[in-house]
């Protein structure tokens, strides 16, 4: 999928970047639970995913009692 055909946000998750979201589509993850059950370092090896992305990510997950695997 090309990062012109990712939609500017997927599922429950928030804004994170065209990048970000077509590789968690590549990826089946569409929802903050199924960022949960991997580590950063997992999604920073992700083609598209950044430090930023995460740093977003983190607080959403936060905001709902979650964290990320690692």
């Amino acid at each position: 999928m090309s990062t012109r055909d990712a939609p500017a946000q997927i599922g429950d998750l928030p804004p994170i970047g065209r990048p970000a979201n077509s590789a968690f589509l590549e990826a089946g993850i569409t929802t903050l639970v199924q960022v949960a059950t991997h580590s950063r370092r997992e999604l920073l090896a992700m083609h598209g995913v950044g430090p930023r992305a995460i740093r977003i990510l983190a607080t959403a997950l936060a905001e709902r009692g979650l964290d990320f695997a690692d």
